[in-house]
């Protein structure tokens, strides 16, 4: 089959901070700064695979380990041929650890230096994951880039609270490392694993470490150190926008960012509005990942040019105009407000699909528009200029 590096990974493009890239998986080559549709439990919720592929371009999705952990089980994905095939999902994909669904747990999980112990959200039944246990299943998912398991602090917590967090994190990232790196080789040997494995099991899976530390910034750094030390393919920022002050998650992306290797793709997990992901992206950032354009589709909320719009609104009850004018998405170009209000009143299902589908065009598009202008040398006046847009209302 030939040598082929878990990902290719180059940058085209800067300014200043801010950087344009090629990251190249197995099943896609994905540019960068890119958002990443969340598809938690193997779908991203009200929309087809073939719209996210045809009509979208979504080159990369999220999958979550925990859930797909519970249900419907790795063996299941495993029979399955892994996940790519369980799920119909043709392009690649980017698996979380699990680390964070375990911490919003809260009282129903234990943790310990071995792993967590949980009872499922589903039936209650004890459960456990540790660094080798949620590798090995990221590993036999198949996904092209899998997450270290670690432990995520909340927004507000005590230095000492942050500095046990981090030293945990950094001994799990290291166990991590170390059975993915046994996983990948040609000796294998657990009773767990032996053979019948997915067909992306070649060398050809990536794994990031994730950078903990809270709000304080020389934990953030000393984080950055010593996973950077371990060893992977890319580094993520984790525990951010957890309940911490806005002006605290962008103080740790400033300082915390540009330290991060340059030669490595960087992803800042879970986050977040476009104002959020811009400013990140001014800061170094690569990669995203966030629940909200789907989330608040499915709540008759759409994110256009010019800030929210909620069709709840009786203002729109006859509005003739499409949720964005400068919106060119498929909802835009046939359907008005008016209408969108009516579905989503009156219970219809294609409401929370519609705005789904519109919600995902916009980020994405304006991922889009944010390469272009790095690429053209601008995206420092495109970042104004959007912002003042996008704070402007919706009139």
């Amino acid at each position: 089959m030939g040598e082929f590096k878990p990902i290719n990974w180059q940058v085209v493009a800067r300014e200043a901070e801010a950087r344009c890239g090629l990251l190249q998986t197995r099943r896609a080559v994905i540019e960068t700064p890119v958002f990443m549709p969340v598809g938690t439990l193997g779908t991203v919720k009200g929309t087809r695979f073939e719209t996210l592929e045809d009509e979208l371009d979504a080159r990369i999705i999220l999958a979550n380990t925990y859930h797909l952990y519970l249900r419907p089980g790795t063996e299941v994905i495993r029979a399955c041929g892994g996940l790519h095939r369980f799920i119909g999902w043709r392009r690649a994909l980017l698996t979380d650890s699990g680390g964070f669904q375990v911490w919003s747990l809260g009282a129903l999980r234990r943790i310990t230096e071995e792993g967590v112990e949980f009872r499922s959200h589903i039936d209650g039944s004890p459960c456990f994951l540790s660094p080798e246990i949620a590798t090995e299943a990221q590993v036999f998912f198949g996904a092209e880039i899998i997450m270290a398991f670690d432990e995520c602090p909340p927004g507000e917590v005590s230095r000492d609270e942050a500095r046990q967090s981090l030293e945990l994190t950094s001994r799990w990232a290291a166990r991590s490392r170390q059975r993915f790196l046994e996983l990948q080789s040609a000796d294998v040997d657990t009773g767990r694993v032996n053979d019948h494995l997915p067909p992306t099991l070649d060398g050809t899976q990536a794994q990031f470490g994730i950078v903990q530390g809270a709000t304080y910034l020389d934990l953030r750094r000393e984080s950055l150190r010593r996973t950077v030390e371990i060893g992977f393919d890319g580094y993520a920022l984790g525990g951010l926008s957890v309940g911490e002050e806005k002006a605290a998650m962008y103080e740790v992306l400033a300082e915390t960012a540009p330290l991060m290797p340059s030669d490595k793709p960087r992803y800042l997990m879970g986050v977040g509005t476009p104002e959020d992901l811009l400013h990140a992206v001014a800061c170094g950032v690569d990669m995203f990942d966030c629940v909200l354009p789907t989330r608040t589709g499915r709540n008759g909320l759409a994110w256009t040019s010019r800030g929210r719009l909620n069709v709840k609104n009786a203002r729109w009850t006859r509005d003739r105009r499409p949720l964005d004018e400068a919106c060119a998405c498929s909802v835009c170009r046939r359907y008005t407000r008016a209408y969108l209000r009516h579905l989503y009143l009156a219970g219809e299902m294609l409401a929370s699909i519609l705005l789904t589908h519109h919600n995902l065009f916009f980020f994405l598009d304006t991922m889009r528009r944010v390469r272009q202008s790095i690429r053209s040398g601008r995206f420092s006046r495109f970042r104004q200029e959007f912002l003042e847009g996008f704070r402007s209302g919706v009139d």
